[in-house]
């Protein structure tokens, strides 16, 4: 009874019908039992219903749906493939969701000039997938990238294994076009070295706040001739963390530099590709070489000597593509490894100096005694980005909200030794309060003077990624306890 008065609400709701009457009627939701697929993200946590989601094919239908929504008031959300970490697409106040999923054509591949276009919803490893046999990549590779869109990437600036090396999505967006929260269609970018100030940098990462990405221009590089892959295991996560800064130290700079801990590789090899980790080792490197063939074989003797300095336990080389591909198959599942030993898990994402890590490392071990959360570290170990997973139980009363806490502290021994709340996931929902670890009030405000000349009247993913007016004194208050 209650989902057909819902039903009959909703369908006679005018913002609904003039939805519709824009994209067509099968091309928007509005039943209650649609929208409750669209109520989070990839952070479960906070939940909310939308309004409706309406599914535009074209820069155009977006434009036409974000002028109605702009001259009604109408507040909107823009939304990827919902693999965000931080809750930045979910509705808190009955917004619209523009979904940007079926804009997802790869729509130009410039070989010569070394770049592709695509659309918001084009998957990220499609993109590779597209191009891998004519010799060509696109290196971005967040662990979602089997499914995450590039749009999406955009809007979180997302990293990956590689972004060591590579970069993360900023270095590699060389064109956007855009819709601006009243509808008007820009482009910025597009050619090398444009005068006038960096739109491009100012735009990836601002997690939807300032516009909605209808077209992408990204880089694409040629394939390394050789790549080698080593792993090394660690009876301390100490001999570890010190074996990354002595690799970067000799002047190697690996494609990839990840490690994982005990907790971590009890669920991966849990999970649905173990590769015969030992169970009793406290850490574990994998790390990749690219490059041209000559020199290659060198870079990997000095990564193996450096880890022996350390006290390795066994390290050794893939032998084959294969086998390397199981390996980082095995790495880039630890998230959702994460079920294997836990009911729910919420994952951090703090950046931190390469030499801080052994420290930060025994506090965050000091945060999950002292709280009785597990938690377990999976982290891009070259450039110090951490992705603590703390374990709870939401079925029992409390710990939902000692994971979040538990999480808060984690990124405040971040800040404190000079990192970061984040490296690539966003800052959303969950970690808008936390922004005043790392900026002053001065600071944040000027932020939110830039954020107001694109979305003037805060229709645009309103009360995402910055701090509630009001909220410093408690905040700092909480943190200093």
């Amino acid at each position: 009874m209650f989902k057909k008065k819902q039903r009959l609400q909703s369908a006679q709701d005018p913002v609904v019908v003039q939805l519709q009457s824009i994209v067509g009627e099968e091309d928007v939701l509005y039943r209650y039992e649609d929208l409750v697929a669209y109520e989070c993200d990839g952070y479960t946590i906070h939940r909310g219903i939308p309004r409706a989601v309406v599914f535009p094919d074209s820069t155009a239908e977006v434009s036409a749906v974000v002028k109605y929504l702009h001259q009604q008031q109408i507040p909107f959300i823009p939304r990827g493939a919902g693999t965000g970490l931080s809750g930045g697409a979910i509705p808190q106040n009955n917004e619209v969701i523009i979904s940007l999923v079926r804009m997802k054509k790869l729509l130009e591949v410039d070989l010569h000039n070394r770049y592709a276009v695509v659309e918001p919803g084009f998957v990220n490893l499609k993109l590779t997938n597209a191009i891998a046999d004519k010799g060509y990549y696109y290196a971005p590779d967040p662990s979602s990238q089997y499914a995450c869109t590039i749009g999406g990437n955009v809007a979180e600036n997302a990293g990956g294994a590689h972004c060591l090396k590579y970069g993360v999505t900023t270095n590699h967006v060389l064109g956007m076009e855009l819709v601006l929260s009243n509808g008007d269609i820009i482009e910025v970018g597009g050619v090398p070295d444009m005068p006038g100030y960096d739109l491009m940098g100012l735009l990836t990462g601002s997690e939807g706040t300032l516009a909605i990405v209808t077209k992408i221009k990204v880089r694409i590089l040629k394939t390394p001739e050789q790549k080698k892959t080593v792993m090394a295991y660690f009876d301390k996560v100490q001999d570890a963390s010190h074996a990354v800064s002595d690799i970067i130290a000799a002047g190697i700079v690996p494609a990839a530099l990840e490690m994982m801990d005990k907790v971590a590789i009890e669920a991966v090899e849990a999970a649905n590709f173990p590769v015969g980790h030992p169970r009793d080792i406290e850490a574990v490197l994998l790390l990749a070489v690219d490059g041209i063939s000559a020199g290659i074989d060198d870079q990997i003797a000095e990564v193996v000597e450096v880890c022996r300095k350390h006290h390795v336990r066994e390290v050794k080389v893939a032998q084959t593509p294969e086998e390397a591909a199981r390996w980082w198959a095995n790495r880039k599942t630890a998230f959702g490894a994460m079920g294997a030993i836990s009911p729910d898990y919420l994952v951090q994402d703090g950046v931190i100096p390469r030499s801080r890590l052994p420290e930060v490392l025994a506090r965050i071990r000091e945060i999950s005694e002292r709280s009785g959360l597990r938690i377990a570290n999976v982290f891009h170990a070259g450039d110090g980005n951490l992705h603590p997973l703390i374990l709870f139980d939401s079925r029992k009363p409390g710990e939902t909200d000692l994971a979040v806490k538990v999480g808060s502290e984690v990124l405040k021994v971040c800040a404190d030794v000079g990192g970061s709340i984040t490296g690539e996931h966003g800052v959303g929902i969950e970690k808008k309060e936390e922004m005043r670890f790392v900026f002053t009030d001065e600071e944040i405000e000027a932020q939110l003077q830039i954020r107001d000349v694109f979305n003037p009247q805060q229709l645009l993913n309103p009360d995402k990624l910055f701090p509630t007016p009001g909220k410093c004194a408690e905040v700092k208050q909480a943190a200093n306890k």
